[in-house]
């Protein structure tokens, strides 16, 4: 794939965005400054960081560092890969944690969750070990899953133009028999735990000046969980006790629109009010950027100019309150024949044009 392709896939988007928001021209002016930028998530190799660079994306989140606290999570191994990434005129803003959206079977720290004892101390300790290097190179914010079920899907669907899409619908999602008989067990027991490893990061990340933003749950789930597997974090009541529970500035959320939006009956008109709970409080860290079709149960992700929710609308929400994190890709879909990367340019072109529009209107 040549830049000039990938520049063809961002101008289509621009004109997407564009051919969207004809009527947007006509509101009214808000006066408020727009401080979010474009931002992504695919990692940090040269030849992507080149790219990036091109494309005029000033911040990102690094790929994968290492799976264990290891050299890579030194405080000089995390320096060198700051200014890797600087070298090419962008800013590491976030770092993932080695605490993934895998299931629980494939988890490397699972006993965080299991609230297996000491081993869940030690593991909570090489976290917080990595959070504190993290703060010491300098680099603001890492994000984190807390999960048992992982990302649970049906099988994929066809979408526009014969791409094919991650779709969900309840009723024909299996869940790994190991997962289940691993993770079994009631809501309370598993918010204990989230409760256990917050109460001792959170001071940590406090002390570093590093920001903790966790994903929610993927997908939404009925109260009570997947199959007896709880999974508290798949609701925005369970995201606003969860936000409560250590009350700091440096707690808050890798808040996943799509998946947001996968636990609303009606995404269009409810994910705004969701946005601004939210960003008021400041508790959103980073933002992927991604749309659906269908809702709770039952939905399809597909590009962000295809779905059920007016993305435009929802930069503004966070113009309004005042987010001033990255908005980024997340699931694309697949198409036929290309390499993932093909449609991630695309969601970027959408997303800076997005923003330039919503700059543009005052």
């Amino acid at each position: 794939m040549t830049f000039h392709r990938r520049s063809f896939i961002q101008a289509a988007a621009v004109g997407a965005v564009a051919s969207q928001g004809r009527a947007v021209a006509q509101r009214r002016k808000t006066g408020l400054p727009v401080l979010m930028k474009v931002g992504t998530q695919q990692g940090h190799s040269p030849q992507l960081l080149r790219a990036l660079a091109a494309f005029g994306v000033p911040e990102i989140c690094s790929g994968e560092i290492a799976p264990r606290l290891n050299e890579n999570w030194s405080v000089d191994g995390l320096r060198r890969l700051r200014d890797q990434v600087a070298s090419f005129g962008i800013r590491l803003s976030l770092i993932p944690l080695p605490m993934s959206s895998s299931p629980i079977t494939r988890a490397n720290y699972p006993n965080i969750l299991l609230g297996k004892s000491p081993e869940r101390d030690a593991e909570i300790e090489e976290i917080s070990q990595m959070i504190r290097n993290a703060g010491k190179a300098g680099i603001p914010a890492v994000k984190y899953n807390l999960t048992f079920l992982g990302v649970p899907r049906s099988e994929s669907t066809p979408c526009r133009g014969g791409a094919t899409c991650s779709t969900f619908v309840y009723e024909k999602a299996k869940l790994d028999p190991k997962v289940q008989e691993l993770a079994r067990g009631s809501e309370e027991m598993m918010w204990e735990r989230i409760e256990y490893f917050l109460k001792r990061v959170v001071p940590v990340a406090e002390e570093a000046k590093v920001r903790l933003a966790c994903h929610p749950n993927d997908p939404g789930m009925p109260k009570g969980g997947f199959h007896g597997v709880p999974s508290v974090l798949s609701s925005v009541e369970g995201l606003k006790r969860f936000i409560e529970i250590a009350p700091s500035p440096y707690h808050g959320l890798n808040f996943c629109q799509g998946t947001v939006c996968e636990m609303l009956k009606d995404p269009r008109k409810e994910i705004p009010d969701v946005i601004r709970y939210f960003g008021k409080r400041k508790k959103i860290f980073n933002v992927h950027f991604r749309n659906i079709k269908g809702g709770f149960l039952n939905f399809q992700e597909v590009f962000p100019d295809n779905g059920d929710v007016n993305m435009l609308e929802c930069v503004r929400v966070y113009k309004e309150v005042g987010y001033d994190g990255m908005l980024m890709p997340d699931h694309v879909p697949r198409i036929q024949g290309e390499r993932s990367d093909l449609a991630f340019a695309y969601v970027l072109g959408y997303i800076q044009a997005a923003i330039q529009m919503v700059k543009e209107e005052g």
